[in-house]
């Protein structure tokens, strides 16, 4: 908790978010977790992974768009990420971010990002695709379920993520069955507070384990985001216990974390998706990944410690 704390307060601070943003992909620590900055980078991974048995799911990295012309270039954007994926026959979707598509817009935002978010799913419809809606903090939690809502009762192609460390998910499972959705379930990567938010990570295990418990009970298509390794085996014991097809569920994992396990999950059979970011605005998701796992933060500080040093250890 100390070390995420750190990175959290770290990520607020601008100064060192340019310093990383500056030597991050230039040095290559960065493309440990990002697939490059343009959208030519992002494809030849994608093909690789598909070419690994991996499906994909690209993300175009950035947040909180707040003029209208921003957020309508990057519906655009999002419509030619699905083009690209089409024209190179890469088994995958997009995932999105509502506060990319106008959110905090005002005023209007809230009408502006459901009706970009619809034409995206309209132009992925034409496409034979789907999209993944990222949830993001939780002041944008009751938002992101209502524009859900609507948009899903028009288009089956859409599909979104939900957090197993926010205390109201359960019942908001409950409000979503109806529409027999395709749901990510994650473990949640912003920083919430005690009050509507589980603390300690046994605490969040368990309620990702009865979350997922409910997932898989027929109501649902099943995205197990994690790769926690005894979320993993609960999902693999429930799957079998449960003999679920797999048309109705899949693991995610995230570009460049746990190889391991992603080589292992798919060596076992099961469908694997891995969620592919790009773009120049990495470094807040940079930061969050490095918070999730003091794995992920040696190796970038031992990068670091590389090119500051050298390859020996002396200057």
């Amino acid at each position: 908790m100390i070390v995420r704390d750190f990175i959290f307060w770290l990520s607020t601070k601008k100064n060192v978010t340019d310093a990383i943003a500056r030597r991050g992909i230039k040095h290559g620590f960065a493309l440990r977790f990002i697939a490059g900055e343009q959208l030519e980078d992002a494809i030849r991974a994608c093909l690789e992974l598909n070419g690994e048995s991996r499906r994909i799911s690209l993300n175009h990295l950035g947040e909180n768009v707040t003029t209208v012309e921003g957020a309508t270039g990057v519906k655009d954007g999002y419509v030619a990420m699905l083009r690209e994926l089409d024209r190179n026959k890469i088994d995958g979707n997009i995932s999105v971010k509502l506060t990319q598509l106008g959110l905090d817009v005002k005023p209007g935002g809230r009408e502006l990002c459901q009706r970009l978010t619809e034409e995206i799913l309209a132009a992925a419809s034409e496409l034979r695709r789907d999209i993944e809606m990222d949830m993001e903090g939780s002041p944008y939690t009751d938002v992101t379920l209502d524009i859900f809502e609507a948009v899903r009762r028009r288009r089956e192609n859409a599909a979104m993520a939900i957090q197993a460390y926010l205390y109201r998910t359960e019942k908001d499972l409950e409000r979503l069955a109806p529409l027999h959705p395709k749901i990510r379930l994650v473990k949640g990567a912003y920083r919430e507070p005690k009050s509507i938010a589980f603390q300690r990570k046994q605490d969040v295990d368990a309620n990702y384990c009865r979350l997922l418990d409910k997932l898989l009970d027929g109501r649902f298509i099943t995205a197990i985001a994690t790769h926690d390794l005894a979320m993993l085996d609960h999902a693999r014991k429930r799957i079998a216990e449960r003999s679920v097809k797999q048309d109705q569920y899949e693991f995610q994992m995230i570009f460049g974390i746990r190889r391991d396990l992603q080589q292992e999950i798919r060596a076992q059979g099961h469908p694997l998706r891995i969620y592919v970011p790009y773009g120049t605005e990495w470094c807040p998701y940079f930061m969050r990944r490095l918070s999730e796992r003091p794995a992920n933060c040696w190796f970038v500080l031992k990068n670091l410690m590389v090119e500051t040093f050298g390859s020996n250890g002396k200057k």
